[in-house]
C-alpha cells in the first residue's frame, strides 16, 4: 500500500510540472505580445508627423523631354540578314528650366545615339539585361554631352528590331 501512495504522489507532482511550464510560455507570449503592440502603436500614432510634411513638399515630378525618332541599321556580319532598330526615347530631367536648357543640343544627342547605336548587333539587345545595359550607355553619353545639365534616365517609349 505504501507503494501506492508514493505512486499517487509521484503522478500528482509530475502532472504539475507541465502545467507550471505551460503557464510560463503563456506569460512569455502575453509579454511579447504588449511590446509589439505598444511599439507599433508608437510608430503609427504617437511618432512626429512634421518630418513627412517636409519631405512631401521637396518631392516634384520629373519633367520629359522626346527625342527625336532614330532608326539605325545594326551592325552584322557580311552575308546576314540586315536588322533595323527604330527607337523613340524620352529623356527624363528633374526640373523644366532644364528642358530649354537641352533643347539646343538635341542634335547632338541624337547624332551620339546614332553612332552608338549603328555598332550594336540584335544580339546586344536580346532580353532586359541588353536593354537595361542600353540605357545606362545611352544615360552616359548624354549626361556627357549636355553638361553641365543632368538626364536622370533614358526612357524607352517604342523600340522595335526587325
Amino acid at each position: 500500500m505504501a507503494d501506492d501512495a508514493t505512486e499517487q504522489g509521484d503522478g500528482e507532482a509530475g502532472a504539475g510540472a507541465p502545467k507550471s511550464r505551460f503557464k510560463l510560455i503563456v506569460a512569455g507570449v502575453l509579454v511579447f505580445v504588449v511590446l509589439a503592440g505598444g511599439t507599433t502603436s508608437y510608430f503609427l500614432f504617437m511618432r512626429p508627423k512634421g518630418e513627412e510634411k517636409h519631405v512631401e513638399e521637396k518631392v516634384k515630378p520629373p519633367v520629359f523631354v522626346d527625342v527625336p525618332e532614330v532608326l539605325v541599321n545594326l551592325s552584322g556580319l557580311p552575308g546576314e540578314r540586315v536588322q533595323y532598330l527604330k527607337v523613340k526615347i524620352a529623356l527624363e530631367v528633374k526640373e523644366e528650366k532644364q528642358i530649354e536648357a537641352i533643347k539646343p543640343s538635341m542634335p547632338r544627342v541624337v547624332d551620339i545615339f546614332q553612332t552608338y547605336m549603328r555598332e550594336l548587333r540584335a544580339g546586344d539587345l536580346n532580353g532586359s539585361v541588353g536593354l537595361f545595359r542600353l540605357k545606362e550607355e545611352l544615360t552616359r553619353r548624354v549626361n556627357a554631352a549636355i553638361q553641365p545639365n543632368q538626364v536622370s534616365a533614358v526612357l524607352f517609349k517604342e523600340f522595335i528590331v526587325q
